[in-house]
């Protein structure tokens, strides 16, 4: 079972900065699409942006010239940058990863736990 470890939520005034990061905690055979989702308050979890194996990025429209993801396929590991946060950016932030534990395995969809994110003067 693969895991994924986020760190990096917290409390940031509106046009600051936050930066979130998620690994891999066990040896996976092959990660291919990773990306981050959101859930605000009483929404359901929405794609905010996605990266493949091979650095092609998808943006959800409300987050274009504001966040950045980028990853490092060698520590298996996502990251998300946010700047100019705003307060309709609050919301649970949750990493996602496409992966195979095996060469036999089904690719699957695994989630970590969850940061809060909370933009607010």
């Amino acid at each position: 079972q693969v895991q994924l470890v986020e760190s990096g939520g917290g409390l940031v005034q509106p046009g600051g900065s936050l930066r979130l990061s998620c690994a891999a905690s066990r040896s996976i055979f092959g990660i291919g699409i990773m990306g981050w989702y959101r859930q605000g308050p009483g929404k359901q979890r929405d794609l905010v942006a996605a990266i493949s194996s091979g650095g092609s990025t998808n943006y959800a429209d409300s987050v274009k010239g504001r966040f950045t993801i980028s990853r490092d396929n060698a520590k298996n590991t996502v990251s998300l940058q946010m700047n100019s946060l705003k307060p309709e950016d609050t919301a649970v932030y949750y990493c996602n990863a496409n992966a195979k534990t095996s060469w036999s395995s089904a690719w699957s969809d695994y989630w970590g736990q969850g940061t809060q994110v909370t933009v607010s003067s």
